[in-house]
């Protein structure tokens, strides 16, 4: 993927996830009128919101990172081993910060 591009979508992806997460920090609960019965799903939309907060942060700051080895001249090459990162996994996903060697690596230490 040429860079010109990788940046677009790249801003693109970050623009979406801003926006998103300025919906999940919202209050949907208060929105609503509460009612005893309702405290366990308030519960459960609390969490849900959390849990989607955490996963749109953490991929914002993939994609922020992904940005700045743009600048840096390094995007496309594995943090872990400097190889390139393959095309199609780029395509898939332009945040990708490793190669699919690497990254199944860190995954299994997990």
């Amino acid at each position: 993927m040429d860079v010109t591009t990788a940046r677009e979508r790249l801003e693109d992806m970050l623009a979406e996830l801003d926006r998103s997460i300025a919906v999940l920090q919202g209050d949907p609960v208060a929105v609503r009128e509460h009612h005893a019965a309702d405290a366990g799903s308030d519960l459960t939309d609390a969490d849900r919101a959390r849990a989607m907060l955490t996963v749109a942060g953490t991929q914002r700051d993939a994609v922020v990172q992904a940005l700045k080895r743009l600048e840096e001249g390094v995007y496309g090459r594995c943090v872990d081993c400097a190889r390139p990162v393959p095309e199609g996994r780029l395509e898939a996903r332009p945040e990708a910060a490793r190669c699919v060697e690497c990254q199944g690596k860190r995954e299994r230490r997990r």
